[in-house]
């Protein structure tokens, strides 16, 4: 490669790096992002309940794995299980999100936040995730935005 090029790769090196890396997010650096993907009140639901909800599901974590006792799987920060919304290749599942589960565990959280909108359009709502209705539903989460500029 010629030195006019190097920049230009170690630029799309980078991107490709950070892209695909996992990550733990920062509280605040997490709900600007949600906030910059449409989270806040989206269906009704306030950024505060989403930051909550990704904290006790993930601890913020992109590459978290839970497996699940029907041999399913929860991935990423938004804890999105293979049985209904991801294909994992271990069995066939409806993959209503369209997306590998895979996708779920990078730093790239915007295909997480699109999953996670049609998740929530469901009958339940945020309710589907049962670590939101155990710590954050009912409760005075706007704490979870506390100090951030948004």
């Amino acid at each position: 490669l010629g030195m006019k090029c190097l920049p230009l790769l170690l630029q799309f090196l980078l991107c490709f790096a950070s892209r695909t890396g996992a990550k733990v997010f920062e509280r605040c650096e997490l709900a600007k992002m949600l906030k910059n993907y449409g989270l806040d009140g989206y269906r009704g639901y306030s950024l505060a309940n989403w930051v909550c909800m990704a904290f006790y599901e993930s601890g913020f974590d992109t590459k978290m794995v839970r497996p699940q006792d029907n041999g399913s799987t929860s991935n990423g920060i938004f804890q999105i299980n293979s049985y209904l919304w991801c294909e994992d290749y271990k069995h066939y599942t409806p993959n209503i999100c369209q997306m590998h589960c895979s996708d779920l565990l990078t730093s790239y959280i915007r295909d997480d936040v699109a999953c996670a909108m049609r998740i929530v359009q469901g009958p339940k709502g945020l309710g589907a995730w049962k670590m939101w209705k155990k710590n954050c539903e009912g409760e005075d989460v706007d704490i979870w935005l506390k100090g951030c500029e948004l």
